[in-house]
């Protein structure tokens, strides 16, 4: 069946959204949240001391903001999707990945995210099925395409690139083999200081296994029992963190040189600025017909300032959390040589009243203040 594929100069251009922004360094980092971005995101610090932990629980709908829709979109949604496809012209074959006996899977993975977004996101998505022909329209990037449900030479590309291209947030795919969890297949276009090319065919303890204290706390071997044990229909959800200097989505290992001397120019006077929460939401899916389980990771960034201007209470959670950090996980999760100065930025906002304990998503939890 051929495929009707139309772009449009006007996509993107629906109220709320913001196509024109950037995240390298040669766009000088056009970016910013507004008020509503910020106090819709999944804050991921609970109480005032953190460790690391899996922290699983089921992901359904939870209150009107990140945790709404199976996959969320915001306002950022055009911009990093027009960030994606120049990161996959700019280094093909190094962003996403698939090995051959994956296809079963991502056919999975495009049924998942078209059918989320168009349930959850009606007036921006229509996926429209007679039998086996489908119909996807996209008003946000002006796409209107109709193709064969498993037939990838309807697609003007893999099945996981196409979805994937139009969604927020990287995907990998894990198959299930020997009793544990392999990667089969990526679009990591917003990778956080690991590599694609390396990780691909990696095991679940072997790709895990940097994180400090894993092994010796029992989390990766319950973690990993767990989702065995996942079925269809009942996808699981974590959130996890880091920081990053400047809003830029992508720090791979193979684009070092270009974002790692950053973190060398951070001092307690521009760490507002320049030092961003990068917050990554991961539900998790286990795919109906190839058995796979999709991995998806949803960045949201937010610089220190804009937090404490937008959501002053998670501000000073923050500045609690980052000062009571463990030196291994500092160093673990990269931003060892600006840690303490985001502690000092973050400390002249924080007037040490009482927070609520509890994820913000969960009733009693920690608000994001009132501004």
């Amino acid at each position: 069946m051929t495929t009707a594929h139309t772009t449009g100069s006007t996509a993107g251009h629906a109220a709320g959204f913001t196509p024109d922004e950037s995240f390298t360094p040669e766009g000088e980092y056009r970016f910013q949240n507004s008020r509503e971005a910020v106090r819709r995101m999944p804050f991921p610090f609970p109480d005032d001391d953190y460790m690391y932990s899996m922290n699983l629980e089921p992901h359904v709908p939870a209150g009107d903001g990140a945790l709404r829709a199976a996959f969320d979109i915001d306002e950022h949604y055009v911009s990093e999707c027009r960030h994606r496809a120049q990161m996959l012209e700019e280094l093909p074959g190094v962003h996403y990945l698939a090995l051959p006996h994956m296809l079963e899977a991502q056919w999975d993975l495009l049924e998942l995210i078209f059918e989320s977004y168009a349930r959850d996101f009606p007036e921006h998505f229509t996926l429209t099925k007679n039998g086996n022909e489908w119909r996807w329209e996209n008003r946000l990037l002006a796409i209107d395409d109709t193709f064969t449900f498993g037939d990838p030479s309807t697609l003007p590309m893999d099945p996981m690139e196409y979805a994937t291209r139009q969604a927020q947030g990287e995907f990998v795919v894990l198959e299930e083999k020997d009793g544990t969890l392999v990667i089969g297949a990526g679009m990591t276009t917003q990778r956080a200081d690991y590599s694609l090319q390396f990780n691909l065919g990696m095991s679940f303890f072997e790709f895990h296994g940097p994180v400090p204290k894993l092994h010796e706390m029992g989390i990766l071997d319950r973690a990993l029992k767990f989702l065995l044990r996942m079925k269809p229909g009942h996808p699981v959800r974590r959130v996890n963190w880091s920081l990053t200097v400047h809003p830029r989505l992508e720090t791979s290992v193979e684009t070092l040189p270009d974002w790692a001397p950053d973190r060398t120019k951070v001092t307690a006077e521009n760490a507002g600025d320049l030092v961003h929460l990068r917050i990554e939401l991961q539900p998790l899916h286990r795919l109906p017909r190839s058995n796979g389980i999709v991995f998806p990771v949803r960045t949201y960034l937010v610089s220190l300032a804009e937090l404490v201007e937008h959501a002053p209470d998670w501000a000073k959670r923050m500045h609690r959390a980052l000062a009571s950090l463990d030196p291994e996980l500092v160093d673990y999760k990269g931003f060892h040589r600006y840690h303490e100065a985001a502690v000092a930025w973050l400390a002249q906002h924080d007037d040490g009243a009482p927070l609520a304990t509890g994820y913000p998503w969960n009733e009693g939890g920690i608000q994001p203040g009132t501004v």
